[in-house]
């Protein structure tokens, strides 16, 4: 028994950072800590290139792929994304909402691209940075013995196990949220649950001209959908689904899936003559969060604290903009301890009144006022610019957004008093469809 407890220890490696997860919010992490000249591993259970939902990038993200060193790269692999479109009863079927036309500071386009080579040019960078980037390896335990004192057990794809101490650990695990359920966190969105189902059509009609990269939104009786121009021409096509809904499928997820797309008549115009060239997945329990987001020598970020409905594309935003700002956390932390606890308060109340702000929205979405203020948009007072820098991702800061994101609530409400009842109709089958299991 001696012997094997010796042999444990021999193969216990040493660490100031580990951070689990490979996807945006782990590379962030990994790369600028690494950069700062801390000791960083960063696990990651699967291999680059790997397949991942979520392909939208928002204006917002460009800045910190500048600051990260890597937005050529990301620009060359990308399509250019002037803005989001929604479907309307116009002209023209839908209303743009052009990136350029936003109020604040934000860059006037974004990117649509390929998760799996986005995410693996991140990783390899956060490598590049210093960081000891491995792949392939899965934590399988982790004990904390004290704020600067983790333990984790780790499994090789090779087999081989072996263990990492490390001062911090940022969980960036995606909607895995290996801390937050292990530490029972993790609790689901009791006001907006759904679920999607997606796959990839190649031949699918683009919008024209400049809006040819653009994000394009559909509603149905039973949720939204999307279609997504990628990087090799194909389109990325899903729909975000009500519990209730999703308890009607009979087959299989294929025609279920074409079933669903067929019930937007201008979304499946867009697809005649289109093929569908992947495998259809299915992903649910889209909407939670954890009750908190971080402790001493541990923290959460991206997805694995929390995650929107992702509509309006917010994902890989917040995971990345939530790891840069954790990075700040985690080195004021270890250079003077006595900041750790305001530092981590000051960061979890900036992120949760920024995804407030875009809850407001996902919400009531679907809901007939909201409807209508989407499909037809004004611009008095400057509110259609405000819903714009919300869509760029540009609304935890700038007091121009903030001011017109309050007055686009207050409008809201003054349009559904005026519309009570059929506001309340649409109000009460949403809570129904949240609630439902």
């Amino acid at each position: 028994m001696a012997g094997k407890a010796m042999d444990r220890e021999t193969t216990v490696e040493q660490c100031d950072v580990a951070v689990i997860g490979g996807g945006p919010a782990g590379s962030t992490a990994a790369a600028l800590l690494a950069r700062r000249g801390y000791r960083v591993i960063a696990l990651e259970k699967e291999r680059h290139p790997r397949f991942h939902i979520g392909e939208s990038l928002l204006p917002m993200n460009l800045p910190i792929l500048e600051r990260l060193g890597v937005l050529e790269k990301v620009h060359a692999i990308s399509v250019f994304k002037a803005g989001a479109d929604f479907e309307a009863a116009n002209e023209r079927g839908y209303n743009v909402f052009s990136f350029g036309r936003a109020l604040g500071d934000s860059p006037p386009h974004s990117y649509q691209v390929w998760r799996q080579d986005f995410d693996k040019l991140l990783y390899d960078h956060a490598r590049a940075c210093g960081a000891d980037a491995r792949e392939g390896q899965q934590v399988v335990a982790v004990e904390q013995h004290g704020p600067r004192q983790t333990r984790l057990d780790v499994k090789g794809d090779d087999g081989r196990r072996y263990t990492i101490d490390a001062h911090y650990v940022i969980d960036a695990t995606g909607r895995e949220a290996l801390l937050s359920t292990r530490k029972k966190l993790k609790r689901r969105n009791r006001q907006h649950q759904s679920a999607a189902l997606f796959s990839r059509f190649r031949n699918a009609a683009h919008r024209a001209g400049e809006d040819a990269g653009n994000v394009s939104i559909y509603r149905f009786e039973h949720g939204w959908m999307w279609m997504i121009p990628l990087p090799d021409g194909s389109m990325s096509v899903g729909a975000v689904c009500w519990p209730d809904y999703l308890k009607r499928r009979r087959g299989d997820l294929r025609a279920f899936l074409l079933d669903t797309l067929r019930q937007n008549a201008a979304l499946w115009r867009r697809l005649e003559g289109a093929e569908l060239v992947d495998e259809v997945r299915a992903a649910g329990n889209y909407s939670y969060d954890s009750a908190q987001m971080a402790g001493p020598g541990w923290i959460l970020v991206g997805d694995a604290f929390a995650f929107l409905d992702p509509v309006f594309s917010s994902g890989v935003f917040l995971a990345m903009d939530s790891a840069e700002r954790a990075v700040e956390v985690v080195d004021g932390a270890l250079r003077e301890p006595g900041r750790e606890a305001p530092l981590q308060r000051a960061l979890e109340k900036r992120l949760r009144d920024g995804m407030a702000r875009f809850a407001f929205f996902i919400e009531r979405f679907n809901e007939p006022v909201m409807r209508r203020m989407f499909s037809s948009p004004r611009n008095t007072w400057q509110l259609e610019q405000g819903v714009i820098s919300m869509l760029a991702g540009d609304l935890f800061d700038p007091p121009p957004v903030l001011r017109r994101l309050r007055l686009f609530k207050l409008v809201y409400g003054v349009m559904v008093l005026r519309s009570l009842r059929q506001w309340w109709v649409g109000h009460r089958y949403r809570l129904a469809q949240a609630r439902a299991e």
